[in-house]
C-alpha cells in the first residue's frame, strides 16, 4: 500500500524500530560447514559420516587384527524454507520526504527475513534435543530463581560433559528474564559479564559455567511459559542459506519504486547429542 503522510514535514532522521538480536543463526551457535551453493528452495545438502574406529591393544610379537571395515552413513539437510519481501514506495510520497525511506525499508526487510530464519533454527534445535538431555519437561517445567538459575547452567554443562562434547565453544541461549536472574548471582557477575573491549557476538551477555551466554527473544516458548533454554556446541546444528534474488522494478499501474527479494534456507541438527535443554517457567 502507498504511504499516506504527504502533507507532513518529515524529520531528517527516521525513528528506527528496536530490533531483536539475531542469535541462533550466527556462527558460534550454528555451523555453515555444508552450505555450499544453494540454487533454489528444495535443494538438499548431503552430509556423510563414518563409524568410530576401534582402538585395540598392541602386544609385541603378536599379529594385530585385520583392518576394520568402516561403515558410512548419510544425512540430508533439506533447504525447504523460502521467505520473501515485496514493497513499493510511491513517487509522490518520496518527493515529500527528506529521508531515504527506501534504504530503511530494505534494512527492515533484511532483518525481517533473518528474524524468521532465527526463529526457525531455534525450533529445529528444540525438536532435536534428546530426551535424556532435558531438564524439566513441558508437563512439569522447572521454575528457576536467582538462587539456582546458575546451578541449572552447571547441570546443562554436566550433560554435555557426559556426552564427550568439547568444552570450548559451548553456548547457552536464555530469555531476558533468565538473564535477569543470573545478574542477581555473584557467581555470574564475577565470571565475565563485562567483556571489556572484546567484541561481543550478537546477543552475547557474558560467560559462565563453561558457556558463552547469549540472550534472545526468540527462545522457543508456549504463551510465555515452558521456555526451551538450549545449550550446546556449534557442531551440533548446521545451517545453510542463500538470498536467491533481489529485484527493483517499476509497478505497472503506479508511479514509484518497488523492491522484492527471496531468501531460502534450511537447518538440521546433525549431532543432536551435542544439545541439551532446560524447560522452564518464569519464577
Amino acid at each position: 500500500m502507498s504511504l499516506t503522510f504527504i502533507p507532513t514535514v518529515w524529520a531528517a532522521r527516521l525513528l528506527v524500530a528496536l530490533d531483536k538480536a539475531l542469535v541462533y543463526g550466527q556462527h558460534g551457535v550454528c555451523n555453515r560447514d555444508y552450505e555450499g551453493e544453494i540454487l533454489k528452495a528444495g535443494n538438499t545438502v548431503k552430509v556423510a559420516s563414518i563409524s568410530d574406529v576401534t582402538i585395540g591393544d598392541y602386544v609385541k610379537n603378536n599379529d594385530i587384527d585385520d583392518p576394520e571395515t568402516l561403515s558410512d552413513t548419510e544425512q540430508t539437510m533439506l533447504i525447504d524454507q523460502a521467505k520473501y519481501f515485496n514493497f513499493c514506495i510511491d513517487s509522490v510520497d518520496r518527493a515529500q520526504q527528506n529521508v531515504n525511506v527506501l534504504d530503511e525499508a530494505m534494512r527492515r526487510s533484511a532483518w525481517g527475513l533473518h528474524n524468521a530464519a532465527d526463529t526457525f533454527i531455534a525450533g529445529v534445535m528444540d525438536a532435536a534435543v534428546p530426551a535424556g538431555n532435558k531438564i524439566g519437561s513441558t508437563t512439569t517445567p522447572k521454575v528457576p530463581t536467582k538462587d539456582d538459575a546458575y546451578e541449572y547452567l552447571v547441570d546443562l554443562g554436566v550433560m554435555l560433559d557426559e556426552g564427550d562434547i568439547p568444552n570450548t565453544g559451548r553456548f547457552v541461549i536464555v530469555p531476558a528474564w533468565f538473564h535477569g536472574l543470573l545478574l542477581k548471582d555473584d557467581r555470574f557477575v564475577r565470571s565475565g559479564t563485562a567483556a571489556g573491549d572484546r567484541r561481543l557476538a550478537n546477543g552475547e551477555v557474558g560467560e559462565a559455567a563453561g558457556f558463552t551466554i547469549l540472550k534472545s527473544n526468540n527462545v522457543p516458548n508456549t504463551a510465555a511459559t515452558k521456555y526451551k533454554i538450549i545449550a550446546g556446541h556449534p557442531f551440533a546444528t548446521s545451517y545453510a542459506e542463500q538470498i536467491l534474488d533481489v529485484q527493483t522494478f517499476k509497478p505497472e499501474k503506479r508511479f514509484g519504486d518497488a523492491v522484492k527479494g527471496l531468501h531460502v534456507y534450511g537447518a538440521k541438527a546433525l549431532r543432536a547429542n551435542a544439545l541439551a535443554c532446560l524447560i522452564a517457567n518464569k519464577s
